[in-house]
């Protein structure tokens, strides 16, 4: 699906305030502002759903933390299985927007169904649509970047999209539970309905880049031709001028020609499952989703486990269990930094990555150390905390950046390998999905482990994954390391041998 009414064209107005409605900043304030209000509205819901399930739709206090793992784990499955369908569809349909605005509508219709809820069909139905709404933001909204942003910014804008998700995880939950407790269940989604009014109107006024630029090239050649008549006009044409000059083809010429149109080209992956086939056949998107879901496992586990735990050690209550989560967020704000290193010196992701991964295993293990209600214990776990959100801030650009690379150097490699509309939208859905499955794992993988072991052997079986990512990470993450040694090697012995001749060439 084509904007044909955005294309240049007689009798067609040119759009107003082209140039900023099309700009890279304002597009990508949309991706991140459209992140943030999803995962906002996503964590709104947390503080509100206990007492909302059992004042209006009924239910019994036993049954709260069930249908509330339930709701999420719905949610999570949503998420998981639509996101690589969006992605799909996104690449077809050649356009980043319409599905912007389709996931838009998703989320709108979902938050109404939860806010008018009175039974568990309304709130399972708007669980099941917040998780594919989310699925398309950050299927379309990713893709949406790097088809806009260059490789020198590609890496910081994804880290100002994974600033807006935190924001939103960390923000989400703490409003709601004040909009709640001094306003009531409707001015909830009084400040919902009023994010997603403010997000409608951002979407659709951007211009995608590729419907823009033929507007720029038309007004570019119009002036050109302007420029031109006013030179014609000015000087006196000659006989050679006035006359067409042919060009006589050489065999040459000929010869290429021909051998250009009967070159067949790379067939795209049309069959079922061809394009998916193709990404999940590169080594370094795997070590990419698999580091995706790790993250996401471990961040989840703290979603789950936390609350309670310091509610049974510190004896703290709900506000205080949201605040913990400020410490482990707050190190988001430096996602957009992590992401201009890698734009600048793009070999340095693998080490920022791995490092960040084995980093996180001493911290990790280190929690097992607060177990005591003193100042000390509860210092020692706000700094773990933020050094752990921190190897989070160091992993989400450039795994996100990676991604987009594998995608264009296939491409580079077999022009036309994904088909028409290619595969971005379709990498980042496979992206999405690992991140998904890992928020399905994680609570129930740290919730079982801590009440079976306790919290000490929950920590380090976390850091145990991360740390075994971290190898994997060091080795592939970038193309593996191995090749990219052999090849810098083989380069050095080429420019000797180079050397070598030109000496023996100046003694002769």
């Amino acid at each position: 699906m084509v904007a044909t009414w955005l294309t240049p064209g007689k009798g067609k107005k040119r759009p107003a305030m082209l140039y900023w409605r099309a700009h890279k900043n304002y597009i990508l304030f949309v991706v991140a502002f459209a992140v943030f209000t999803d995962m906002f509205l996503y964590g709104m819901i947390v503080p509100v759903a206990p007492t909302a399930l059992q004042d209006r739709v009924g239910l019994e206090a036993d049954q709260q933390q069930q249908w509330t793992s339930i709701l999420l784990a719905l949610y999570g499955a949503s998420l998981l299985a639509t996101s690589p369908l969006t992605g799909y569809l996104a690449d077809r349909i050649q356009s980043r927007q319409w599905p912007l605005l389709f996931g838009l509508v998703a989320l709108a219709i979902s938050t109404a169904l939860l806010c008018i809820g009175t039974s568990l069909g309304l709130w399972i139905v708007g669980r099941i649509l917040q998780g594919a709404s989310t699925a398309v933001v950050w299927t379309a909204g990713l893709a949406l970047l790097a088809d806009t942003m260059d490789s020198q910014t590609l890496g910081q804008s994804m880290g100002y999209v994974g600033m807006a998700m935190t924001l939103g995880l960390m923000c989400g939950p703490l409003i709601g539970g004040v909009l709640y407790q001094n306003g009531g269940y409707y001015s909830v989604y009084g400040l919902a309905f009023g994010l997603i009014g403010v997000d409608i109107l951002a979407r659709v006024v951007m211009i995608e880049r590729k419907d823009a630029i033929p507007w720029f090239k038309a007004e570019e050649v119009s002036l050109s031709e302007d420029q031109d008549q006013g030179r014609v006009s000015a000087e006196k044409p000659s006989t050679n001028d006035v006359a067409p000059r042919s060009i006589t083809p050489t065999p040459e010429t000929e010869a290429a020609t021909q051998a250009a149109a009967a070159a067949p080209s790379p067939p795209p992956s049309a069959r079922r499952f061809g394009r998916l086939r193709t990404l999940l056949n590169s080594s370094r998107l795997m070590v990419s989703i698999w580091t995706y879901l790790i993250v996401s496992l471990a961040v989840t586990s703290f979603d789950s486990v936390l609350p309670l735990f310091v509610e049974e050690t510190f004896l703290w209550k709900q506000t205080a269990q949201g605040l913990i989560f400020i410490a482990i967020s707050v190190p988001s704000f430096l996602d957009p930094v992590f992401g201009w290193i890698v734009d600048k010196w793009p070999s340095a992701g693998r080490f920022v990555c791995s490092g960040a991964l084995f980093a996180s295993v001493p911290i990790l293990v280190c929690l097992r150390f607060v177990d005591e209600n003193t100042i000390g214990d509860k210092v020692l776990l706000c700094a773990l905390l933020a050094l752990a959100g921190l190897c989070v801030a160091c992993l989400m650009p450039p795994v996100m950046v990676e991604v987009s690379c594998v995608v264009n150097e296939k491409e580079a490699a077999a022009p036309n390998v994904f088909g028409e509309g290619g595969a971005m939208a379709l990498a980042y859905g496979v992206l999405n999905s690992a991140w998904a499955a890992g928020s399905i794992i994680g609570p129930f993988f740290a919730g079982f482990i801590r009440d079976d072991a306790g919290w000490g052997t929950m920590a380090w079986a976390l850091s145990i994954l991360t740390g075994v990512t971290g190898v994997p990470v060091l080795m592939f993450l970038g193309g593996f390391i191995g090749k990219k040694r052999v090849k810098k090697a083989s380069n050095e012995q080429e420019q000797e041998r180079e050397q070598e001749r030109k000496q023996e060439q100046e003694q002769a």
